[in-house]
């Protein structure tokens, strides 16, 4: 579907597919790798590599129908191999999104790959439009502080009309500040962009490691360079070809299942440290029931700031992505309901927003609905959202809403998008492995079997019994077993492959 003209005055632009494009790979420069500045530290528990981190600006073509015109530059981040052994190549990651910073979490999660990071170089790259690279830009600070703490689960015509009129406005921001990004910021020319990073690295094959929507572009990079696949892991797998309203659906039951889940091992704790309830459907219900007061009544945080409703709901998805924040969750409701002091929550929010202790923000947010938009973004109408809500709201009573309504995202944005990354068909390309974790809330685990089977007969379908976002990130030693395996000695696991 294609979105409306826009109206400030711009005319209308399609984003670049350009399916018929060659990328430029020859006389490619190996990066310039200097010391880097400015990363964020390596997270609690872990170190830095051994021989420390090496940063470099890749120029690629900002429009690949036009190589030769002007160039935007790639944050590229580099950990060297460390040895033992005979060193295999890079390994390319991408850590999710669209939006994240892949040099940002290299250099906070290096340590978590170590055992990777003896044979291959590891190296990821913030990607068009994000972080360091080229970053689409819409607002600024306090009007992102506004945004995040908008009402996105309106329940009156007021609120509807707030919510509709602030995604157009910053639509209109969007296109003010980065108008002639926007059109290339897409899926399929940030593949391209990897394939120049492959040959600025010198490396025959492409040995990636791509995390939820890093394997949307790890799957994009298969279809349109399948001789230059090597080993590819793709973890929290991404259906690309499900529809807009249907992958959201899916999302909000995941993460209602993934709350009541994460409700029933707090009931275990007893009613000293979980007072919401005593098995899941319960405390579900009570974080529901909190929730829907934030509407009336937000709960005081730190610096002045208010634990609103949209707040707390993403705090509340964020303590679900992994359950190693289930202790900070439960104790973040409890200290709101109990105490009224929203603090531990809004923490968990900002994290996920991508807000800085400084209040300063990343542009992550910008760079999502940029990214997603160029990608064939449904352009939904409120009348459409509207007829959807029942079955979001069956679907998730405490994330149905909000989830229904954040397919407006795209209705009044700038570019057309161009749906030419959904399809993801590589069957001559190397074998990739694709992993689905059963309790994933963010990527639910059909969608692994989807991918596999979307990429072709060659891709193997590794599947983790557990919970949260990922698999390989949730330690479990069958999967670093059976990544590790593929990685370092190319083993592809039999059909059937599973652990937990």
């Amino acid at each position: 579907m294609h979105g409306p003209e826009e109206k400030t005055g711009h005319r209308t632009r399609t984003a670049a597919a350009e399916t018929r494009v060659t990328v430029p790979r020859a006389g490619v420069s190996p990066p310039d790798w200097k010391r880097c500045t400015g990363l964020p530290e390596p997270l609690p528990g872990t170190k830095a590599p051994p021989g420390g981190f090496r940063c470099a600006t890749l120029r690629v073509p900002l429009d690949y129908a036009d190589p030769a015109g002007k160039k935007i530059g790639i944050a590229l981040i580099k950990a060297p191999a460390t040895g033992p052994g005979r060193r295999l190549g890079s390994l390319l990651f991408n850590f999710g999104g669209p939006g994240g910073s892949g040099v940002d979490v290299l250099a906070q999660a290096a340590g978590q790959y170590a055992e990777l990071g003896a044979r291959y170089d590891l190296v990821a790259f913030d990607p068009r439009g994000v972080g360091r690279s080229a970053p689409v830009t819409c607002v600024g600070d306090r009007r992102m502080d506004q945004i995040a703490a908008r009402d996105d689960s309106p329940d009156t015509p007021a609120e509807e009309k707030a919510l509709i009129d602030g995604r157009a406005d910053y639509a209109r921001r969007c296109a003010a500040r980065s108008g002639d990004l926007l059109p290339h910021v897409g899926t399929l020319n940030a593949a391209r962009d990897m394939e120049l990073i492959r040959a600025a690295l010198g490396d025959e094959k492409l040995h990636y490691f791509g995390v939820s929507y890093g394997t949307w572009l790890g799957a994009a990079y298969a279809r349109q360079f399948p001789d230059r696949v090597g080993r590819a892991v793709l973890d929290a797998a991404v259906d690309t070809r499900t529809g807009d309203a249907d992958r959201a659906l899916q999302r909000a039951a995941a993460f209602e299942r993934a709350l009541r889940r994460f409700g029933a091992a707090c009931a275990r704790l007893g009613p000293k440290h979980c007072p919401m309830g005593g098995d899941g459907p319960s405390v579900a219900a009570s974080v529901g029931r909190f929730l829907d007061g934030l509407d009336r009544r937000p709960v005081p945080a730190s610096g002045r700031r208010a634990l609103t409703q949209s707040l707390g709901l993403t705090a509340v998805a964020a303590g679900l992505y992994s359950r190693d924040a289930w202790p900070y969750l439960a104790q973040g409701l409890v200290d709101a309901i109990k105490r009224d002091d929203g603090s531990l929550l809004l923490m968990l929010a900002d994290a996920n927003n991508g807000r800085r202790d400084d209040g300063t923000y990343a542009n992550l947010t910008a760079a999502n609905i940029a990214i997603t938009c160029a990608d064939g973004g449904a352009r939904h109408t409120p009348a459409e959202i509207r007829r959807l809500l029942p079955r979001f709201r069956a679907a998730s009573p405490v994330f149905g809403t909000s989830m229904a309504w954040s397919l407006m995202r795209c209705a009044d944005w700038p570019v057309r998008g161009d749906a030419a990354a959904r399809e993801v068909s590589a069957p001559s390309a190397a074998p990739m492995l694709v992993i689905g974790n059963t309790g994933d809330p963010a990527t639910p685990y059909p969608w692994a079997p989807a991918l596999a089977a979307q990429l072709g007969g060659r891709a193997a379908l590794l599947t983790l019994d557990g919970e949260g976002h990922g698999a390989y990130d949730t330690g479990d030693p069958c999967v670093r077993r059976t990544v590790h395996s593929y990685l370092l000695r190319g083993v592809v696991p039999e059909e059937g492959a599973a652990c937990g």
